[in-house]
């Protein structure tokens, strides 16, 4: 089981490597022997094989990294994000169209036993719901044709972060299959509220009672560790039969959710009459 769980002489690629649960993972992943190949937007100070500066809001950026990389790849890791604090168009390229494009690029370096992970989030709980026009944007295969949709269609964006997550989550759903077929599995995350630097981020622009809720029923906020230990799980040999999965990594919440034992109703109406906490 040990040697399911290592990844020694494995070669991996992760973004978002500079801080938060993108830097837990790297860290994770090189313990365990892992040939780490990082891309970020921001300077990167692990000793990994490679790093490469990355803007995931540009199409021919990313293409030049995963070039650069180039060889074997057995693992992604798509952690890199941005908050709702920031444009709702750049939310979008960055949290799902870069990742998409990224990921893309990646697959063709990848053979059967391959695998890749992305972070959602539990603010992409609403999936459910909009699949019809969350598939609109997902059966579109390019990425300026992408971000031209969400342009077209800004009420349903909104702030970009929720969205974007949904977008994760069932792009990842639908990516299973045909992946499968290659014998390349892929997976998602759904944290639940991370004590990261972009946490300052969320308390500017939601409510603390919103936070705290979603903080139940464990009533803290996870570490970017705990959320590391879930992603490497996910695409290791250990989770070879799990596909398609986006996995909450919460304390509970989504089963509280699920069970009455968390107010979803109550958290929503908070979010709209409670003003933003400070950072």
């Amino acid at each position: 089981m040990s040697d399911m769980l290592s990844y020694k002489n494995k070669r991996v690629v992760i973004s978002g490597c500079f801080s938060g649960m993108g830097e837990a993972t790297a860290k994770l992943l090189l313990k365990l022997g892992a040939e780490v190949h990082g891309l970020d937007y921001k300077d990167c100070k692990l000793d990994l094989a490679s790093f490469t500066n990355v803007d995931l809001r540009d199409p021919a950026n990313i293409d030049a990294a995963v070039g650069k990389i180039g060889g074997r790849v057995d693992a992604l890791f798509n952690c890199a994000g941005l908050p709702q604090t920031f444009p709702a168009l750049d939310v979008m390229k960055v949290n799902y169209a870069g990742t998409r494009r990224l990921t893309e690029k990646v697959l063709p370096l990848m053979s059967p036993g391959g695998a890749v992970v992305s972070i959602s989030s539990n603010g992409g709980l609403g999936w459910s719901r909009r699949i019809p026009t969350i598939m609109q944007l997902l059966k579109i295969d390019d990425y300026e044709s992408s971000v031209k949709w969400c342009q077209d269609n800004a009420e349903t964006v909104r702030e970009g972060y929720a969205f974007s997550k949904e977008c994760i989550i069932v792009w990842t759903m639908m990516m299973s299959t045909p992946l499968i077929k290659r014998g390349i599995r892929i997976n998602c995350t759904m944290p639940g509220p991370t004590q990261t630097p972009m946490m300052a981020q969320f308390e500017a622009a939601t409510s603390a009672a919103v936070l705290d809720a979603a903080a139940q029923p464990i009533n803290r906020r996870s570490t970017p560790e705990e959320q590391a230990a879930a992603l490497v799980f996910l695409n290791s040999g250990v989770a070879g039969y799990i596909n398609g999965v986006a996995l909450p990594v919460d304390g509970g919440f989504m089963g509280g959710v699920a069970t009455g034992q968390v107010d979803l109703q109550a958290m929503m109406a908070n979010a709209g009459a409670a003003k933003p906490s400070k950072p």
